[in-house]
């Protein structure tokens, strides 16, 4: 492939911030093809502070009121934009229907409207709010035949729904899965574990199951709490520790009393230090419904901590069943997902596996996924340049 020198790219995604999942592959992105000589700008709704000083931006602030009217307004403001605009290549980070090369990072809405609805016990599809009429419509357009050159997924999970769902075909899906910060997530000594379990009121003894994100629904803690109850008998050193924030904790606080469990599950409320709570832990749970990727899963085995996950993690894909922690389907019962924590609660089991699981998660350092991911962005938009050359 000839080389064309710097390229001219739009990144849109409503939200620039520095916290975040996406947020951070969109700075990581766009710092990485700024410092490679592209020419890099991002639209978005509101922007914080840039990743690199040669970064532009371009707000589009469409009038709306509330978040529904925002998000389609933003869709709507990207294509306009870019209609009047000459960028060799548009990357689109989700809700969007503007772009070259589209990641899904979120996944596929109608999925994640439909386990929410069967994870609460509901059939059918129910009354949908408008936001979520919005957001499928948003969807739709943008897997339109068409609409894109690439589309990037970070899971096989995403990538099999978007074929099954869109049409997708197969050949225009890249899965390139998210990365972890091997540096900031790594295994720590024990003074430095033993002094993070002190200062949270763990003993030495006790085996910390560690369940860590915002959002409790999605994420499953519901279900964690019913699981670990049911093993808590049979392993009386095993302790729940919950790190995150929820509106609604004070629900699952009130189902821990219900269930007698008292101070068996610790609510330690939103903190920020992620890798020091992973690293000294026992082992991490993620029973969630539906998560393209779930970064905790892989930050979790960075730290060399096995990991009891549901398939609606499309994270579960980097372990290996039974090697690196277990696996259950996204809808396992309680009692499934407590027998699979209650097998790696047996002596040594967790501590046996932590080099295995710490030498898998070095396979998708941050560093490695990000090249693969500029890689690819280069490619697409010299491609697109050739091709208008081409036809010049």
């Amino acid at each position: 492939m000839v080389k064309l020198g710097p390229v001219r790219l739009a990144i849109a995604h409503i939200n620039h911030a520095e916290t975040g999942g996406t947020e951070r592959i969109l700075n990581e992105v766009a710092r990485r093809l700024a410092e490679r000589g592209h020419e890099v700008t991002i639209l978005c709704r509101r922007r914080a502070v840039a990743s690199h000083p040669g970064l532009q931006f371009v707000l589009l602030r469409g009038l709306a009121l509330g978040s529904a009217w925002r998000m389609w307004a933003f869709a709507h403001d990207v294509e306009r934009h870019v209609r009047d605009q000459r960028y060799d290549l548009v990357f689109a980070l989700g809700k969007s229907y503007t772009h070259d090369v589209v990641r899904a990072s979120g996944g596929c809405h109608a999925t994640w409207i439909e386990r929410r609805r069967r994870a609460r016990g509901l059939s059918g599809h129910g009354h949908l709010g408008l936001k979520d009429r919005l957001a499928l419509d948003i969807e739709r357009r943008a897997y339109l035949p068409g609409a894109y050159r690439r589309v990037v997924v970070n899971s096989r999970l995403v990538g099999d729904d978007l074929q099954r769902r869109h049409g997708v075909p197969a050949h225009a899906i890249d899965v390139v899965p998210n990365g972890v910060d091997l540096d900031e997530f790594r295994p720590r000594p024990a003074e430095e574990r033993g002094a993070w379990r002190r200062s949270v009121g763990l003993r030495d003894e006790d085996f910390a199951i560690l369940f860590l994100g915002n959002g409790f629904e999605r994420k499953g803690l519901a279900r964690a709490i019913d699981a670990f109850a049911q093993l808590a008998g049979a392993h009386p050193r095993a302790v729940l520790v919950v790190v995150g924030r929820d509106s609604d904790q004070q629900r699952y606080e009130q189902r821990v009393e219900a269930l007698r469990l008292g101070r068996r599950v610790r609510f330690l409320g939103p903190r920020s230090d992620p890798a020091a709570s992973f690293a000294a832990c026992d082992l991490h749970v993620m029973p969630t419904w539906y998560d393209s990727f779930g970064f905790t899963l892989l930050e979790a085995m960075a730290c060399g901590v096995p990991v009891v996950a549901t398939d609606g993690a499309g994270a579960a894909e980097l372990m290996d069943d039974g090697r690196h922690g277990a696996v259950v389907p996204w809808d396992a019962s309680a009692t499934r997902l407590a027998d699979a924590l209650a097998s790696w609660c047996e002596p040594g089991r967790a501590v046996a596996a932590s080099a295995a699981v710490r030498t898998r998660a070095e396979s998708y350092g941050f560093d490695t996924t990000m090249a693969r991911l500029v890689a690819l962005l280069e490619k697409v938009a010299t491609e697109s340049r050739t091709a208008c050359g081409a036809g010049a």
